[in-house]
């Protein structure tokens, strides 16, 4: 009997002291964190390093669903509003471009080029060019302010800035006071061949080193070349040395001024001989020189031909480390050849 009283003794005990400890532990189970006291489920798409901030979550939002008439875009489509008012042409004027040849004149309707230009920013800048156009009387549009604009009909040209207002059409008429020149040439009073006479354009005035400024070069006869009004100094030259002429030309606003030019020139062929009538040696250097010493033409091979003005020449061939010299003389529209002879 009293061995039974001292196990029940013991079994309230241990009762009381399980009820002592419980109570001890749910102040601590209460102050520990949600996710330490239930464990979570790995997520293998969650880096859990502790220099991770934690993912802030939101709760996810209903979509408005898009107007009956407007379907909706794709996923990967950006809907950019529309601005009232932008656009092209938005904000500039419409301005239209005319050429004339002369005040009073027809407007040119052909052949033009239009070059806009934005004036330069600061003393040394240079002006931006902003568009080229083709068209004979275009229509473009420009943003309120100065504009340098450029008309070019062949060589005539006319460069002037214009002031772009805002509002509405606009019209800039230039005039380029503009005519055309066709040259003739003739070379003892026969026409050449195209390929061996071309001729070039000098302004009619000097500048301060008593230079007058090339226009155009490489001109050929019988095409009609547009420039500004103006007296031209025209140097034509027939063949590749001294055979040239020049003359001064008037170019009248609005007409076709047409100018001959008349060549008087021979033609020569030389050639390194052993002796006379001989084979002419290769490889040959010449020099064609005035009686004065003054070059005029320089080649090399076994028999060169140029054309040369009528007058009395002296010509040097030199073969390896030898020289020969001899002097002869051409007439207007004579052939020639000249043999130096090695001796």
């Amino acid at each position: 009997m009293s061995r039974s009283l001292s196990i029940m003794s013991s079994y309230l005990k241990c009762a009381a002291i399980a009820v002592l400890l419980a109570a001890a532990l749910v102040p601590l189970a209460q102050s520990l964190p949600a996710h330490a006291q239930a464990p979570s489920t790995w997520d293998a798409g969650v880096d859990m390093r502790s220099d991770f901030p934690a993912p802030t979550l939101t709760a996810p939002t209903t979509p408005q669903a898009p107007a009956a008439h407007e379907p909706a875009p794709p996923a990967n489509v950006t809907v950019v509003p529309r601005t009232e008012g932008a656009g092209e042409g938005a904000g500039t004027t419409e301005v239209n471009l005319t050429a004339l040849l002369t005040a009073d004149g027809q407007r040119i309707d052909q052949g033009l080029v239009w070059r806009i230009y934005e004036p330069a920013n600061g003393p040394k800048g240079e002006s931006k060019l902003l568009e080229t156009n083709r068209e004979p009387s275009p229509t473009i549009n420009l943003k309120p302010g100065d504009y340098i604009i450029n008309a070019a009909f062949g060589r005539a040209d006319l460069t002037r800035t214009i002031t772009v207002a805002p509002g509405g059409p606009t019209a800039e008429k230039f005039v380029l006071n503009a005519g055309g020149l066709r040259v003739k040439v003739l070379v003892d009073g026969v026409a050449p061949a195209a390929h061996t006479v071309a001729y070039d354009i000098y302004s009619g005035e000097r500048d301060q080193s008593d230079n007058r400024t090339k226009v155009m070069g490489q001109a050929k006869p019988n095409v009609i070349v547009r420039l500004n009004a103006g007296i031209y100094r025209i140097v034509s030259t027939y063949g590749d040395a001294n055979a040239k002429v020049e003359a001064d030309v008037n170019v009248e606003a609005g007409k076709l001024t047409e100018a001959a030019v008349s060549h008087s020139a021979a033609r020569v062929t030389f050639k390194l001989v052993t002796r006379l009538g001989g084979e002419a040696l290769p490889d040959t250097q010449w020099t064609v020189q005035t009686p004065e010493g003054k070059v005029v033409k320089r080649s090399v091979g076994a028999l060169p031909t140029h054309i040369l003005s009528p007058g009395t020449y002296t010509i040097i061939a030199k073969s390896g480390t030898r020289a020969f010299k001899r002097d002869f003389t051409l007439a207007g529209g004579e052939t020639a050849q000249v043999e130096v002879l090695m001796r």
